[in-house]
């Protein structure tokens, strides 16, 4: 299990969310940032989900 690191923000940069959460590979945490992000309501807020390495694997503005 790799661990990944998920942020979202307000427009103001105030970050709302930092989390760190553990999956298989980028695809899987891909979707499973999706969810959390959906399931909190900051789906709509900028966020991004990096791997362990570094890549940007989900991102919105």
């Amino acid at each position: 299990m790799k661990t990944y690191k998920l942020t979202a923000f307000e427009a103001n940069g105030e970050k709302v969310l930092d989390e760190a959460f553990q999956a298989e590979n980028d695809d899987i945490a891909k979707g499973m940032g999706e969810k959390f992000l959906s399931e909190k309501g900051l789906s709509e807020k900028t966020h991004r989900c990096t791997s362990p390495a570094g890549k940007l694997i989900l991102f919105h503005r």
